[in-house]
């Protein structure tokens, strides 16, 4: 699913793209990408959920990352319509962040977000 101008539902930054290959490379199955979704959870109410795909669904749109599928969950969409993944690492720790322009509020921690 495109946007008007052929923009995508999410941007995948070079350092997430990169990341994503990396561990479908490595996953101990067979996989044919990477899924994207939301899941009700955190204090704030919903969280980005990432987890393998081993097919396409019904209804999931797929942007293309060199070559890797990242598969929408069609009920994420309305969600995620203009954000950006990207992969982030420090001392502590390394992670998929979202910059998504449709959240109204994050809890503290940053693990979940709400949208008006």
């Amino acid at each position: 699913m495109l946007l008007d101008k052929g923009t995508p539902i999410i941007k995948i930054t070079e350092k997430a793209s990169a990341r994503v290959q990396e561990i479908i490379k490595n996953a101990s199955s067979e996989v044919i990408g990477l899924r994207i979704g939301i899941k009700t959870a955190g204090c704030s109410g919903l969280q980005y959920n990432i987890e393998f795909a081993k097919e396409q669904k019904a209804f999931e749109d797929a942007i293309d990352v060199n070559g890797i599928p990242i598969l929408i969950d069609p009920t994420a969409v309305m969600f995620l319509v203009g954000s950006e993944m990207d992969w982030k690492e420090d001392k502590f720790s390394s992670s998929f962040v979202f910059n998504n322009p449709n959240e109204t509020a994050k809890c503290g921690c940053g693990e979940s977000f709400s949208v008006s």
